[in-house]
């Protein structure tokens, strides 16, 4: 157990507060500090208020997993369940600047890191599969060329560098098809495309957990919920699978 002094006066229940945010933020801050010189080797975050960080002056820093993309520019965000698991090309942008970042260059970096870390944890285990932009996947081009003129050429390079990779295949299908193979990661474009088919299906259930950092990173699929902050009513099941999964994934000679 490590203290941190809680700074000023409390706050009350249920709403953003500077006090919270500067709290909250500086143990964050201090566990990855704790992180990067080894003295821990897995992180659970529980689910900060992004407004109350904006109340304590931190307005540059989205959330947790911009932070840690400061320190480890290669990290992916990335959710986990027994029936489904995505991995995000890009996260909290807006649509239009995700759509800007779909780039062959990009993607093929992205998908490189991505099995990097993946077959780190897990050698030869996963395969993956990549959600087209458009619908239908561009249906030849007719609705959309990102699919053919960027992110099967990007696909198509990684085939050939031995990653077990796929697609781009049509959006509104390829979850479905992929719900129940513990062994496969849809790798999505856009943090909805992602997310939403994720929490639809695993929202009790789903953990977001950080690839690419030094150490293990995991946390709830879910925000604050600030509506029922004092009701004794929240479930704890996505927090307890984000203890769960770090344990699982911390290196068993470390636990």
């Amino acid at each position: 157990l490590y203290e941190i002094p809680y700074p000023g006066k409390s706050a009350p229940k249920g709403l953003p507060h500077l006090n919270n945010g500067k709290s909250s933020f500086a143990y964050f801050e201090e566990a990855v500090n704790q992180a990067k010189k080894g003295l821990i080797h897995a992180l659970v975050t529980a689910p900060i208020s992004k407004h109350s960080w904006q109340l304590a002056g931190i307005r540059n820093i989205p959330g947790h997993t911009e932070y840690l993309s400061r320190i480890y520019p290669h990290s992916i965000m990335s959710f986990w369940s027994d029936k489904l698991k995505v991995a995000l090309f890009t996260h909290h942008l807006s649509l239009r600047q995700a759509l800007d970042k779909i780039k062959r260059e990009s993607l093929e970096n992205f998908f490189r890191n991505l099995h990097a870390n993946i077959d780190r944890l897990f050698p030869g285990v996963y395969s993956y599969m990549v959600a087209g932009l458009n619908p239908h996947a561009g249906e030849d081009g007719l609705m959309g060329k990102e699919e053919m003129d960027t992110i099967a050429p990007a696909v198509k390079t990684l085939q050939r560098e031995g990653m077990p990779l796929t697609g781009p295949f049509p959006p509104d299908v390829v979850f479905r098809q992929s719900v129940g193979f513990k062994n496969r990661i849809i790798i999505s474009l856009y943090h909805d495309q992602g997310l939403i088919p994720f929490k639809l299906l695993e929202f009790e259930n789903g953990v977001n957990m950080t690839l690419g950092l030094p150490f293990i990173r995991t946390s709830p699929d879910h925000g604050t919920a600030f509506d029922i902050a004092g009701k004794g009513i929240a479930d704890p099941q996505s927090m307890i699978e984000a203890i769960r999964l770090a344990i699982e994934f911390t290196p068993k000679n470390i636990l």
